[in-house]
């Protein structure tokens, strides 16, 4: 019930915007396993536009990251949630996510390919401009979009949302031919400042095109309602870093895609 008013809530935001969003269940692989992502576009009209990639938290596809789709498509971007896990494959608690997540964390090459499998369902969309096209990610979702960004897959931009900012060293130098925007939580406890220190190093030395964005009174999570409101835990929802970070991420590309 809460997952439908939910839903609801973004279809009746984007008929009041003047949208036309329809949304559907995408069935793709990776090799043998099975996926199915979430499709968000505005069907009143045909004209070929950007595209921008979603990867979800954690836990895996949810209501989060399907609402995103969804404002996105209601911005005029055809929207693609990938799925990183399987179809079906969903965490039930934080030690499953923690151990699905880590899976990826721990064999960066998989995640880069299990992303660009998303990222191909959505560029061979016939509405979608191939030569425009971001991805965005949250949390877990964050930490992945940076690496697509360091495979050197083709896309203008990405944008992590209190994502991970860690990479293996043993990684080959990245080729990052994306712009780069990092919205973070300035009281985050769960991204050390050596990671932090390491990220903004690698982006200098490899003259990447970077962004990152402190948001005050914010910790981990702070774009999703689903995370509660106890800052303390490390973990909580910021309504203004919410909002703001939307703003940021909706400059970004009217600059990358303009």
């Amino acid at each position: 019930m809460k997952r439908l008013a939910v839903m609801l809530g973004v279809l009746l935001w984007a008929s009041v915007c003047g949208a036309a969003v329809v949304g559907s269940k995408v069935d793709y692989r990776h090799g043998d396993v099975v996926l199915e992502g979430y499709l968000a576009y505005d069907d009143a009209s045909k004209a070929v536009r950007p595209g921008v990639l979603v990867v979800h938290e954690w836990y895996g596809l949810n209501d989060h990251a399907m609402q995103r789709a969804q404002q996105l498509a209601g911005l005029g971007y055809v929207a693609f949630a990938l799925d990183m896990y399987g179809k079906g494959v969903r965490a039930a608690d934080n030690k499953e996510a923690g151990a699905l997540a880590g899976k990826y964390k721990g064999d960066r090459a998989l995640m880069r390919a299990r992303a660009q499998a998303g990222l191909d369902v959505l560029r061979k969309n016939s509405l979608v401009d191939p030569g425009r096209v971001a991805a965005i990610g949250y949390c877990f979702g964050g930490t992945t979009v940076l690496e697509l960004a360091r495979s050197g897959a083709d896309v203008a931009g990405v944008v992590s949302f209190h994502g991970g900012l860690d990479s293996p060293p043993a990684q080959a130098p990245p080729a990052i031919r994306a712009r780069v925007l990092v919205l973070h939580g300035a009281d985050d406890p769960l991204v050390p400042a050596a990671d932090i220190a390491a990220f903004q190093e690698e982006m200098r030395r490899g003259g990447v095109d970077w962004q990152m964005i402190y948001y005050g009174g914010a910790v981990h999570s702070f774009t999703n309602p689903r995370a509660g409101n106890d800052p303390g835990k490390g973990v909580a929802y910021h309504e203004p870093s919410d909002r703001r970070s939307w703003q940021a991420m909706k400059m970004f590309f009217d600059e990358i895609f303009k």
